[in-house]
């Protein structure tokens, strides 16, 4: 099963400071359409559903999704983040235009990836393209960054610039936290430099807290395992082997098996993988799987939400305020 965690509200926001080493020299800012052609920034009709509104899932919602930042949350927080940063960089004389958020949408609104939890559900996207996702899904729309120099790279993230990466020695970790960085330095153009940079001030601003953004992703994570050893589960599953065995498709052992087989490397769907998708469905059909496993799941997550209540409440709120102020912050760029 691929992975669709997307980044947490927290960390999303320090994706400015992670664009710098994937900015290259001499490229320019970018417009308010793709370049390569014509087509918006950013196209909400490619953004996922928050619920899902056809196939096996539709109108299935997961206890913990509650507690889950929803894609449109998370692109509000992110491009609120981006104008401030914009607008802290221009006080000390920079200008500095930011990728738009948005512009590359996930398959699921959130965290809880619903309508591939327990594999591909939808009869007509499997009929068209089997195991793989929607071509606009697939598509990249590249927005082009200006390389940015040292200083203004310490005014946008309070370190110096990232070296370039080099060997790793025997023994030391291959991934460190900053590895390469320093604080960077005290003004800027007469100014004095923001704890964090701007990039830090704009969390500030906008209320952010590191309070363990992948808790209840997490918890989901958990929830699913533990569905799997439900005694329903187990046996609705074992139909489902049975019947795809019927089929033709021997050796799959629960849906993510299928996935695994009918995923082709280059991403187009072919004859067989098309026929895998839509024996897969037709089987959970069958099987009354997904119905069976989402009622499993939602019994494990809502005894979490009982056990973790104050916590996940309080991870309600505080996301609450952050888009709350996120919005306000859009309405109202000069507050």
């Amino acid at each position: 099963m691929k992975n669709l965690k997307r980044t947490a509200t927290a960390v999303t926001l320090t994706a400015s400071a992670l664009l710098l080493s994937a900015c290259s020299s001499g490229t320019s800012a970018h417009t308010t359409q793709n370049a390569a052609d014509g087509r918006p920034i950013v196209n909400k009709e490619n953004w996922p559903k928050k619920i899902p509104t056809s196939g096996l899932a539709k109108d299935l919602t997961l206890p913990l999704e509650a507690y889950m930042a929803s894609y449109e949350d998370q692109v509000t927080i992110e491009q609120a983040a981006n104008d401030l940063q914009q607008s802290c960089m221009k006080d000390y004389g920079i200008d500095l235009t930011l990728p738009r958020a948005g512009a590359n949408p996930p398959p699921s609104d959130n965290d809880a990836n619903i309508e591939r939890r327990y594999g591909i559900t939808d009869r007509g996207e499997a009929e068209k393209y089997g195991y793989e996702l929607p071509p606009a899904l697939q598509e990249h729309t590249t927005q082009p960054m200006r390389d940015l120099s040292g200083a203004e790279v310490e005014v946008l993230t309070g370190h110096t610039k990232p070296e370039p990466p080099q060997a790793v020695k025997a023994g030391e970790p291959v991934a460190a936290p900053n590895r390469g960085t320093k604080p960077a330095r005290a003004e800027y153009n007469g100014k004095k430099l923001k704890t964090g940079g701007c990039v830090g001030w704009s969390k500030e601003q906008l209320g952010v807290q590191q309070d363990d953004p992948t808790f209840v992703a997490q918890l989901a994570g958990d929830s699913l395992v533990q569905s799997m050893k439900d005694d329903k589960v187990v046996k609705a599953t074992a139909a489902w082997s049975a019947c795809m065995d019927g089929k033709g498709h021997t050796g799959l052992a629960d849906p993510y098996k299928a996935m695994d087989q009918g995923v082709t490397a280059d991403g187009k769907p072919t004859q067989q993988s098309i026929a895998l998708a839509v024996d897969d469905i037709d089987c959970k059909t069958q099987t009354d799987l997904v119905k069976i496993w989402f009622g499993a799941e939602s019994a494990i997550q809502n005894k979490q939400i009982a056990d973790n209540k104050s916590r996940l409440t309080g991870i309600q709120e505080q996301h609450g305020e952050e888009v709350a102020a996120a919005r306000r912050q859009m309405a109202d760029p000069a507050q």
